[in-house]
């Protein structure tokens, strides 16, 4: 199959490369970041050995337009974007916290709650909800940055700002902008009969200080979605939702015995599977963003990669 799962690029002004679990980000001249949305394939934080074919370009696609239609509301780190797998923008030390914020009791959330805990990561959660019930208010339950490899842990308001993890005053910018972003958010899932139950944020500093969004913004690896219609009536016969997200994936983790705990093994994934999670994930692309997909060349989809960055860079070497 003709993904991408690993690059090992040498751009000119090169600095350094971070590889996250998705995506590999080459600094350039300590003033730009090249990110690369790779199909690799994450779930409860493990790498998934197989790739998904045009993964990372609706990733990368979607978050791209995203930014697009909120850079009015929260300023953002795009600059350009020279390849369907690529995002060009200003060099950023991230905050060392996702901010995450949920409209509805759903994922992990639901899973606390099944467990008898009412309070997530400082903030109480009502009495008597049920699975995926819309909470009187958003909710934003952080959750720490992990370096490659480890978990994501959630965390209070009250411990990043004892531990100094993130100053009060940038905080109070974050979950503003956090806020902000899911209101907007929000609107556009309901333009495509869609509900935008939960997401995740990160945000980063410029040189200059300025606080600005980064990474990915609503797709369906940071966000989960329901299906607006029908919505209710699930709801009210104690049905699952139905789901626009990468829960499908989770799901069929846990049906094979697999939860990213020590020891387990992860299920073989047939070619069927990863063909079927490709479908999912184009059907995702096309509901969130109400356009059609279109299949990036893929013949030779590392060739391609670099010498779109490289034309880039070559015509903008001032940015």
């Amino acid at each position: 199959m003709n993904t991408i799962i690993d690059t090992n690029y040498n751009f000119p002004g090169q600095k350094s490369v971070y590889k996250g679990k998705v995506r590999e980000v080459y600094n350039i001249d300590d003033e730009l970041l090249v990110m690369i949305a790779t199909d690799r394939l994450s779930a409860f934080d493990v790498v998934m050995p197989r790739g998904i074919p045009f993964k990372g370009q609706i990733l990368n696609q979607i978050a791209t337009k995203m930014m697009k239609a909120t850079e009015d509301l929260v300023p953002n780190w795009l600059i350009a974007t020279p390849d369907p797998n690529v995002a060009v923008g200003y060099l950023c030390k991230p905050f060392k916290v996702e901010m995450v914020i949920r409209g509805y009791l759903s994922g992990h959330a639901a899973r606390e709650y099944r467990a008898g805990r009412r309070t997530l990561c400082g903030v109480v959660m009502p009495e008597g909800m049920k699975e995926n019930d819309r909470f009187p208010e958003p909710i934003i339950t952080p959750s720490t940055k992990a370096d490659n490899g480890a978990h994501d842990e959630d965390i209070s308001r009250e411990e990043i700002l004892s531990k100094g993890i993130v100053s009060e005053e940038d905080y109070i910018v974050l979950e503003e902008y956090t806020r902000k972003l899911f209101e907007k958010g929000t609107e556009i899932a309901a333009e495509r009969g869609l509900i935008l139950v939960d997401t995740k944020y990160e945000f980063g500093k410029t040189k200059e200080g300025k606080i600005v969004l980064i990474d990915e913004i609503h797709t369906p690896d940071s966000s989960r979605y329901f299906y607006a219609e029908g919505y209710e009536e699930r709801q009210q016969k104690g049905a699952s939702q139905k789901q626009l997200s990468k829960e499908f994936v989770r799901q069929w983790l846990i049906s094979n015995g697999f939860q990213g705990k020590e020891g387990q093994q992860i299920p073989e994934m047939t070619d069927e599977y990863i063909y079927s999670v490709s479908e999912r994930y184009i059907e995702l692309y096309e509901n969130i963003t109400g356009t059609s997909f279109e299949k990036g060349d893929v013949s030779d989809i590392t060739q391609r990669i670099e010498n779109n960055v490289l034309g880039y860079l070559k015509h903008n070497s001032a940015y």
